[in-house]
């Protein structure tokens, strides 16, 4: 079975007065109807993969790769028209925090309708049904009282499903989860988890979740990706993330506290220069 989403040598490059940087360097994977994880530090370019995937990179920044294809068609080849085609109805994201991806001053029933809408050409009455719809489906009580509401009214818990819903109105094949339970307290955090999982379990979707929280991904995906200074540096199931070989893998879960392994100081990551220039490894299946 062909992949939903094929990337090779992704690589996302700025311009700066030192000379060029790249903040993606020669990223690899494929994606099928499964949940694969991006895990890494802050800056290891893990959320810049997710938005090259949409091309939401600006310049002067670029974005280059032997095959970036969506369903066998390539993406870096679209047009502007066509590109607004894929994002939203072929391929959604979740942002991490509420606050800054909805509109201010713009109920959630017009932020919601407004997408469905512009994809579907459906009208104002259908629209509106499939919001209320979807924000049942995202587990909000009372989605007409919501829908009327702006998002300052929300919890930030309530944001992220709004946010979760507003994605998924138009079905997507993929989702792209950026951290979207980094804002939240850890019952929120379970309960917004659940919901993704059950979406895309109905659904049949792929899913893309790009997380820090090692222990939340081993739990959760399928399989992992670990990327250190825009590289992969290591490619696993996820149920194994626990017995990881290289270094980097193994500090990053070295300091993280666990219930069932007290320790009196977490260990202190300790950085090869050689992480930096090793090859990328392929995440493709």
């Amino acid at each position: 079975m062909s992949p939903l989403l094929d990337v090779e040598n992704l690589r996302v490059t700025f311009p700066t007065r030192q000379g060029e940087f790249e903040a993606v360097r020669g990223v690899s994977f494929t994606l099928g109807k499964e949940r694969l994880g991006i895990v890494g530090e802050s800056g290891s370019g893990k959320s810049l993969t997710g938005r090259a995937i949409l091309r939401l990179i600006r310049k002067p920044g670029r974005v280059e790769a032997d095959k970036m294809e969506l369903n066998g068609r390539d993406l870096l080849s679209m047009n502007k028209k066509q590109m607004q085609g894929v994002r939203g109805q072929e391929i959604s994201m979740v942002m991490q925090d509420p606050k800054f991806s909805l509109n201010p001053v713009m109920t959630i029933a017009n932020q919601i309708m407004e997408i469905y809408r512009f994809h579907t050409g459906a009208s104002k009455k259908s629209a509106y049904a499939k919001g209320i719809e979807m924000l049942e489906a995202v587990s909000i009580r009372d989605p007409e009282r919501v829908m009327k509401s702006y998002p300052h009214e929300m919890s930030g818990g309530m944001g992220q499903r709004i946010m979760i819903a507003m994605m998924l109105v138009t079905e997507p094949k993929i989702l792209i989860a950026d951290e979207p339970t980094s804002a939240l307290d850890v019952s929120v955090q379970t309960q917004v988890m659940s919901i993704i999982d059950r979406l895309v379990r109905d659904r049949g979707m792929g899913l893309i979740f790009i997380s820090h929280d090692l222990n939340l991904v081993s739990s959760f995906c399928d399989r992992v990706l670990i990327m250190y200074a825009g590289r992969v540096v290591e490619v696993l199931d996820a149920g194994k993330l626990h017995d990881a070989k290289h270094p980097y893998t193994r500090g990053l879960l070295g300091s993280l506290p666990r219930i069932d392994d007290p320790k009196t100081r977490l260990e202190v990551l300790q950085r090869d220069a050689k992480w930096r220039e090793a090859p990328s490894v392929s995440g493709r299946i």
